[in-house]
């Protein structure tokens, strides 16, 4: 397999990046590198180009220049020539995609074979990567790195260097067979921003993150002298925050909280690793204002000798802080308004070190799939500190949250994002499958149902390998669809034909022929019918219900936290305040509320009509109360043995047959009882 890389921003070398040297010379290439060299270690991959634009600039160096090529194994850097030799920044690309395009178009033409795939990194190489697409037929993925739309909703303000910016994206966007984006966030909060793009096409697949350096560190003499000097008792536990000084960050919201907290105050140190300084007046703008905040809130809330914010670290610091805080017994806080991403949190989860982190972003996604720490709302004050108090006093919980650190390392490595990118290629390169009736469809839930035994699960993987032509795979769960996508990817579970997500309220099918997950405007449209977001939100507040995080939330369903509330009397105040809505309740902590006839139930026998199959033909699994309804509603239900929230008790749920076995081999053992039965 050949895959071709175009990224035309800033200074690309095959070794020895000098990162920082412009401002578009930084993390995007990292990512780029990275992903290639790991990308190589992979048989199948015969070849990888990465295609960047060549320049000639005393100041930055004579490394760059154009029509040269270097390789270094399987991966080559080609420099293209575009008639140009200045120097340019991402806002002044634009002035040269006509010729940039016909110079990657002549550089793939004179290949003695094209590349199965390109992927283009930023928005301007994407424009290189939809015309190869027009001229050559190859067709391309894309990553944004970051969006402009985001920029704009974050800044309040556009300008026309953005609004061309933007334009470029929605054009790449509308022609792009896939994208990649690194979270959840961004795929359905991020890319709700541009119009040419569908959720089916979006991919998330976290970047691999190199973790070795954290997993090893130790609290350096130097460190511990550092932060040492602003404390009066620095044996106590540390909360730990390591963000530039901007205000998206939170810093001075995180003193806040703090300080608000006499307990908190009493129990540890804050510790704030924001940059490097000479002198805080020689700062730009923002950083400057940051900092200056932070310590009038210092001396406003009379922290001294509590709180410290050293003034410079080296790179190799950055570890032993996390190490430090560890060995204190503290904590990491990532208190940020938005986290795209979170690296810094997979850093505190490979040091072994417990977190507390923003609910708005990446985090929702590390938190979730780790199990390493707990998110909080960062505009609220208490939760930020509450969480605090929680994880450093309790030994018990630290330790399990320290613990869950090694499942960072192994889901966010290199080696487990090719894995599932290789895969992503694969479909989309390969040939147009037959179109084929299906005869049966198995719908299971994910959590603890297909997912949870990796030895189960590898047996079931080998029956659907040998089933998959006569027995479509469908999926119900209360994760949302790109969550859902994500977490099956990342367990080698293959693409499923149908996808039903947020606990009935959204279907995506799998078009084999556009190689992409397409959603169900029927199905939609039949839900924004009978929802009334406002009243619902209203009568939720009303009962003082603690929404989850807004990633939980969309049109035909409201998720909240049950806490020790009764699901039946909030059923009963959504009755008397006339609104028919369904009521969800799973693992005593859950609670959806949904529009009228939404649910897995509803949602899988929609599937089966669409699909022509009649409901003998279905076999549905579950194991937890969201499960309840599909499992009452289909004749042919699975509870796995490990099932949660009274199922196997249920006498609605009688007709099911209740496995001994747990998760995936209770639905193998489900499926070859009704084999045994008859027919389904």
């Amino acid at each position: 397999m050949f895959v071709c890389h175009v990224a035309l921003q800033g200074c690309l070398t095959l070794q020895d990046v000098p990162y920082g040297i412009t401002a578009d010379t930084g993390g995007h290439i990292k990512y780029l590198l990275e992903l290639a060299q790991a990308s190589a270690l992979d048989p199948e991959i015969e070849r990888i180009d990465l295609v960047t634009r060549g320049f000639l600039d005393a100041s930055l160096g004579l490394n760059y220049p154009p029509g040269t090529i270097a390789r270094d194994g399987k991966i080559h850097l080609i420099r293209l020539d575009d008639g140009d030799d200045r120097y340019l920044t991402k806002e002044e690309l634009h002035q040269r995609h006509a010729k940039l395009c016909d110079a990657f178009v002549a550089y793939l033409k004179q290949l003695n074979t094209l590349p199965d795939i390109i992927h283009a990194h930023y928005a301007d190489a994407g424009i290189l990567a939809r015309h190869a697409k027009k001229v050559l037929g190859i067709p391309y993925i894309f990553t944004g790195h970051s969006l402009g739309a985001v920029k704009r909703q974050a800044n309040g303000m556009t300008n026309t260097d953005l609004e061309r910016r933007i334009a470029t994206e929605e054009s790449v966007l509308e022609t792009a067979d896939s994208v990649i984006a690194s979270s959840r966030d961004e795929a359905e909060a991020q890319y709700a921003h541009y119009t040419n793009i569908d959720g089916g096409r979006i991919r998330v697949i976290p970047p691999g993150c190199e973790l070795k350096r954290f997993e090893e560190a130790i609290a350096t003499e130097k460190v511990q002298q550092d932060v040492a000097r602003f404390l009066r008792d620095a044996g106590k536990p540390i909360i730990l925050a390591i963000a530039r000084p901007v205000r998206k960050k939170n810093l001075a919201g995180l003193v806040e909280a703090y300080a608000a907290d006499p307990t908190l105050v009493e129990m540890a140190n804050l510790v704030i690793v924001a940059g490097c300084r000479n002198s805080i007046s020689e700062l730009e703008p923002e950083c400057r204002d940051t900092l200056e905040e932070i310590i009038r809130l210092v001396d406003k809330h009379d922290l001294y000798g509590k709180v410290a914010y050293p003034k410079s670290h080296d790179p190799d610091d950055i570890p032993a802080y996390y190490a430090m805080a560890r060995e204190t017994g503290g904590v990491f806080v990532n208190p940020a308004l938005n986290e795209p991403f979170g690296l810094t949190l997979l850093e505190a989860a490979a040091a072994r070190l417990p977190v507390v982190a923003t609910d708005s972003g990446g985090p929702n996604d590390i938190i979730e799939r780790c199990g390493n720490g707990i998110l909080v709302c960062p505009t609220q004050p208490t939760a930020i500190a509450g969480a605090c108090r929680e994880i450093i006093g309790n030994r018990r919980k630290w330790i399990r949250f320290a613990s869950a650190g090694g499942e960072a390392v192994a889901a966010y490595d290199w080696q487990a994002h090719t894995k599932i990118y290789h895969r992503l290629i694969g479909e989309l390169t390969m040939a147009p499958p037959f179109r084929r009736k299906y005869r049966r469809l198995l719908v299971c839930d994910i959590d603890n149902t297909l997912l949870g035994d990796h030895e189960a699960l590898r047996e079931f993987l080998e029956w659907q390998a040998q089933n998959a032509s006569t027995i479509a795979l469908g999926i119900a769960t209360g994760r949302s669809f790109h969550s859902a996508q994500a977490i099956l990817a990342a367990e080698g579970v293959p693409t499923p034909d149908v996808i039903i997500s947020s606990v009935g309220s959204q279907i995506h099918w799998y078009d084999k022929s556009r190689r992409r997950f397409v959603e169900d405007d029927d199905w939609g449209g039949r839900i924004a019918g009978n929802w009334d977001g406002e009243a619902v939100v209203a009568v939720a507040n009303s009962l003082g219900l603690r929404s989850q995080a807004s990633l939980e939330n969309r049109t035909g369903k409201a998720s909240f936290f049950l806490d020790e509330n009764n699901p039946e009397d909030i059923g009963r105040k959504f009755d008397n305040a006339g609104l028919d809505v369904e009521i969800v309740a799973s693992h005593d902590r859950y609670l959806d509320v949904l529009a009228s006839g939404v649910g897995k139930h509803s949602a899988v026998l929609y599937a089966a009509d669409r699909m022509g199959l009649m409901q003998a033909q279905v076999v549905v699994a579950g194991d937890s109360g969201n499960d309840r309804a599909m499992l009452r509603a289909c004749p042919r239900p699975i509870i796995v043995g490990n099932y949660s929230d009274g199922l196997g008790e249920d006498p609605a749920l009688s007709h099911a047959y209740r496995a001994s076995a747990t998760h995936a081999r209770g639905i193998l053992e489900g499926i070859r009882y009704y084999d045994e039965v008859g027919n389904w």
